[in-house]
């Protein structure tokens, strides 16, 4: 039985997360963190002193998402992270303490099965194709920017190549903010509207033709379940950071 504490439990994808855990056979909700709810702890340290858990899983926000991350490892206790906010560095140093503390994190922009899809096809593609840009989509109110699942794309696919750019920024007329922000390489262009969720398109483009890779989310945080629970179930037997659901994925 894997043990299962949850930050962000009363919150939209948390609470239908905590639903799933307690339905299985194999998992536990030992412990939930909310700080709207005073039946519930108020952090992440003070749960995790309180209570023995095998996994934390965190669906906060960009503000406390470190500290929560660092809390668990701290105490051996690894990690599933579902909030955005996180860059190359804190990865890194994430990384660094999991595998001095032999745990595991497993970290993704996205945990619909579809958007880890998307991941997967997208650094193939960038295998064949050398110019790319990527498209962020999100509610008026997502306070950052781009959304995590912007960011991992643009970071896994820094692995393959840096993408040619035609106008290179310096030389770009007029205002060179229009041309987005470049992260680890590439182009992001985030859209902040309402009647979004979040959706992320990647264009590739070669001479002639245009490939373009999109994932939509919708109005439920149904899509985000199922890509959690492998997340949990596979987190006890890692060590170190496994950042993308697509590399839980088999094939």
């Amino acid at each position: 039985m894997i043990r299962v504490g949850i930050a962000g439990v009363t919150g939209w994808t948390g609470r239908a997360v905590a639903e799933a855990v307690e339905s299985t056979d194999d998992l536990e909700l030992v412990f939930g963190v909310a700080r709207s709810d005073p039946a519930r702890f108020s952090t992440v340290a003070e749960a995790l002193d309180a209570v023995e858990a095998d996994v934390l899983v965190d669906y906060t926000h960009a503000a406390v998402v470190a500290a929560n991350v660092r809390a668990a490892v701290e105490r051996g206790v690894g990690v599933v992270v579902g909030s955005s906010g996180l860059g190359a560095s804190d990865y890194e140093q994430i990384d660094a303490l999991a595998r001095e503390r032999e745990v595991g994190v497993v970290a993704a922009g996205n945990f619909s099965l579809s958007a880890a899809l998307v991941l997967r096809f997208a650094t193939e593609a960038a295998r064949h194709l050398e110019r790319w840009e990527i498209v962020d989509y999100a509610s008026a109110t997502k306070p950052d920017a781009p959304s995590g699942t912007a960011r991992e794309i643009a970071e896994r696919l820094a692995e393959v190549r840096t993408p040619i750019v035609g106008v290179p920024l310096e030389d770009v007329l007029g205002a060179v903010e229009a041309r987005g922000a470049t992260i680890a390489g590439t182009q992001v262009h985030s859209l902040r509207l309402p009647g979004f969720v979040v959706s992320t398109e990647v264009l590739f483009a070669a001479p002639g033709e245009r490939l373009t890779l999109r994932h939509d989310a919708g109005d439920s945080p149904a899509p985000y379940v199922a890509g959690t629970l492998l997340a949990i179930r596979a987190v006890p037997e890692l060590v170190g950071l496994t950042r993308g659901l697509d590399r839980l994925l088999p094939g």
